[in-house]
């Protein structure tokens, strides 16, 4: 083999590894992927541990003593939401509220969330709790709107808004910065469109890099022998 020859073998070599090089910058510098969606989560007091809930609160009906929770926060699904914060029960929450008969009560938490899950240019209200007195046969939006006013629904029925927290939005998505994009929340499938990492395409574009660059350093260095 002549030296010119092993000499754009190495050109050759060195010109792939740093495409390599360049395609892993990019990377590094893309802008963060979406981490999750905005919104108020509904949750059930069992003992001193709250359960994320079955049913929504417009079809949920709590039986009188019942302890329900809302929570404002950004997570991916229901696995990873942020339970409502305090320990107050039933006894604490509806201490001032006598029975009264042909109505319940239900004791609610509402936690508005921390200063990062709120939207730009909001903040949140401190979290409190409220004992709702309501018709027997009353849904947990029913007695959440008897002391919660005003709330705010999207045409999907989903609850958007507490006491008019957040202003706007519903279900947004999030992205790795914090602000919110257009794109629509979770489909019920579970999937949630684009995820945080590098697409399928970039991924087998960088293997081919490797590929290339490993076998140009290799064919330079066995020709030199």
């Amino acid at each position: 083999m002549t030296a010119g020859r092993a000499r754009r073998a190495r050109r050759q070599a060195v010109a792939l590894l740093a495409a390599l090089l360049c395609t892993l910058g990019v990377i590094a510098a893309a802008p963060a992927q979406a981490v999750g969606y905005r919104y108020w989560s509904f949750w059930e007091r069992d003992g001193d541990s709250w359960t994320y809930a079955t049913q929504g609160p417009g079809t949920a009906r709590p039986d009188d003593g019942d302890v329900q929770g809302f929570r404002f926060s950004v997570s991916d699904d229901s696995k990873d939401s942020a339970a409502p914060r305090g320990t107050a029960d039933f006894d604490d929450i509806c201490a001032d509220r006598p029975a009264r008969e042909g109505r319940k009560r239900v004791a609610l938490v509402i936690d508005f969330g921390r200063p990062g899950d709120a939207p730009k240019g909001e903040k949140p209200p401190a979290a409190r709790t409220a004992c709702a007195q309501v018709g027997e046969d009353a849904t947990s939006a029913e007695a959440l709107a008897s002391v919660a006013k005003p709330l705010r629904y999207d045409s999907n029925a989903l609850l958007c808004a507490i006491s008019g927290y957040p202003k706007s939005g519903c279900g947004d998505q999030v992205s790795g910065d914090g602000t919110s994009k257009k794109d629509s929340p979770a489909r019920a499938d579970g999937d949630a469109g684009d995820g945080g990492g590098p697409s399928v395409g970039l991924i087998a574009g960088i293997a081919a890099v490797v590929v290339l660059g490993g076998a140009a350093l290799w064919q330079a260095r066995r020709r030199r022998g």
